[in-house]
C-alpha cells in the first residue's frame, strides 16, 4: 500500500497526550531522503522545564513581555512558559499539535516560519526552541524566516534558537550525508526529511542543522545581530537581538 500524506507528528503528538504523556507509548519516526530512519519517544514534546537542555534554560532567564512560539508542537516550552504566566502565543503547521497544545492551555495557532498567522501583533521574544533552528530550512529560506520573525519583534527583541551542531559526529551515515549534501549544492546539515506514523507521513521538508559559524553568517545581513551564545555538549541555545 501507498504512504498516506497527513498529519502524522500531530497524530502522534495526539496519542502521547491522551496517554498523558507517557513515555513509551507514541514514537515520532523520521525519515531521511538517503533512507536514515531515526525514531524519538514523543514523550520528549511533553517534558518540564526541568528535562529542558540546560543552555534553553539558561537563555530563557528573564523572560518578560508577550512571547511567540514557533513550531510549538505540543507546548514544551510555550505551556510551561504560559503557566508561569507569561502571555505566550504558539504557532505550528501540524492541526494535531496545535489542537493538543491548546488543550494544554497554550493560545496556539496554524501557521509557519515563513508565513506566521495574521493578526498577531508584537512580541518581545520569539523562540525557535527544541533545535527548531532547523526552521530556517536552508540558505535560501533562512532569510525570508528571518525576516518574517522580525516583523513581528519589537525593536530590541530577542530571537530564542536552539540546535545541534552537525559536525559533532562521527557517525558514517551522517558524515555521508554531509558530503551527498555538498554535491548537491545544500549546506551540510540540511536534512530532507518526513514525519511518519504507520503509513501516514507529512509530506518532505527541509530541517537545518547549523554549527555556530554557519548561523553567523546566515544571520548577517539581515533584522538580526548575535548576543549571547550558551553551549550544552553538542548542542546550543543562542539569543539574536532585534536591530
Amino acid at each position: 500500500m501507498e504512504t498516506v500524506v497527513g498529519d502524522a507528528f500531530g497524530r502522534v503528538l495526539e496519542r502521547c497526550h491522551a496517554a498523558g504523556g507517557r513515555p513509551g507509548v507514541a514514537f515520532a519516526v523520521v525519515e531521511r531522503d538517503d533512507g536514515h530512519i531515526g525514531v524519538h519517544d514523543a514523550a520528549a514534546y511533553f517534558s518540564g522545564r526541568d528535562e529542558w537542555p540546560e543552555a534553553e534554560r539558561r537563555i530563557c532567564a528573564g523572560l518578560t513581555g508577550r512571547v511567540l512560539d514557533v513550531g510549538c508542537g505540543a507546548g514544551r516550552h510555550a505551556a510551561v512558559l504560559a503557566a508561569a504566566g507569561l502571555h505566550v502565543v504558539g504557532v505550528d503547521t501540524s492541526p494535531g499539535a496545535v489542537a493538543v497544545a491548546r488543550e494544554r492551555g497554550v493560545d496556539a495557532r496554524l501557521g509557519s516560519a515563513t508565513a506566521l498567522p495574521t493578526g498577531l501583533g508584537a512580541f518581545d521574544a520569539v523562540l525557535l526552541l527544541g533545535n527548531n533552528v532547523g526552521l530556517l530550512g536552508s540558505a535560501e529560506t533562512a532569510p525570508v524566516v528571518l525576516a518574517e520573525l522580525a516583523r513581528v519583534t519589537v525593536p530590541g527583541g530577542r530571537l530564542l534558537l536552539s540546535g545541534i551542531d552537525p559536525f559533532e559526529t562521527d557517525d558514517a551515515e551522517h558524515l555521508d550525508y554531509h558530503r551527498w549534501n555538498r554535491e548537491r549544492g545544500r549546506l551540510p546539515g540540511q536534512c530532507r526529511i518526513r514525519l511518519r506514523d504507520g503509513r501516514l507521513a507529512t509530506e518532505w521538508f527541509d530541517y537545518l542543522f547549523v554549527s555556530e559559524a554557519e548561523l553567523r553568517a546566515l544571520v548577517d545581513g539581515s533584522p538580526w545581530s548575535v548576543g549571547r551564545w550558551e553551549r550544552d555538549g553538542h548542542g546550543y541555545a543562542v539569543r539574536l537581538d532585534r536591530r
